[in-house]
């Protein structure tokens, strides 16, 4: 997280509050998640430096930027037109060139290019969309908020040989989901 600037992931106005353990908004009705929520999802991972990594919700590129450090290969997803520009820009400028961002519902994953040793999903769903786990690779990771529009859980699904693990890791609150297997609007 040292090697990642989050300052230039947020609004110019927040740049002094950029290194608070709070999430900051980055318009569009969307935010940047807090450092502690994004450093302890990407731990829960274990990435080794190999894997090829779907995130659904590029906002800021801030966790993208963190897991192009972590990992082979970032596919992101972004449904915002605007924020998928800024990131892509941003990624540019900080020479992050391993990481690809397809604008569309993040519900639906990127199947192009699946199957993903981790997938990372940084808004709230009412469920597991049933596209990312078909996605997720043998042995792969899942991590995802669970839950209503105000208070998910932190769950972390492993595809294993006799199917899909799952296991709650604390509390949270993100933004929502949209999408076709996410919130409707």
């Amino acid at each position: 997280m040292r090697r990642v600037p989050r300052h230039l992931f947020v609004e110019p106005a927040l740049v002094n509050r950029a290194y608070d353990d709070d999430p900051l908004p980055i318009g569009a009705k969307q935010t940047i998640s807090q450092p502690y929520i994004v450093g302890y999802m990407l731990q829960a991972l274990e990435l080794k430096g190999t894997e090829r990594v779907l995130e659904i919700g590029t906002g800021s590129a801030y966790q993208t930027a963190l897991l192009a450090e972590l990992c082979a290969n970032v596919f992101s997803v972004e449904k915002l037109h605007e924020l998928a520009v800024q990131a892509r820009a941003r990624l540019d400028e900080l020479c992050y060139y391993n990481v690809a961002i397809h604008m569309g519902d993040g519900t639906l994953g990127w199947s192009e290019h699946a199957p993903y040793d981790a997938i990372v999903v940084a808004a709230g769903a009412p469920g597991i969309p049933a596209p990312l786990s078909q996605q997720l690779a043998a042995g792969g990771r899942l991590i995802i908020p669970i839950g209503d529009d105000q208070s998910q859980t932190l769950k972390l699904t492993v595809r294993t040989p006799t199917g899909l693990e799952e296991t709650n890791l604390g509390g949270c609150r993100f933004v929502k989901l949209l999408g076709r297997y996410g919130w409707q609007g």
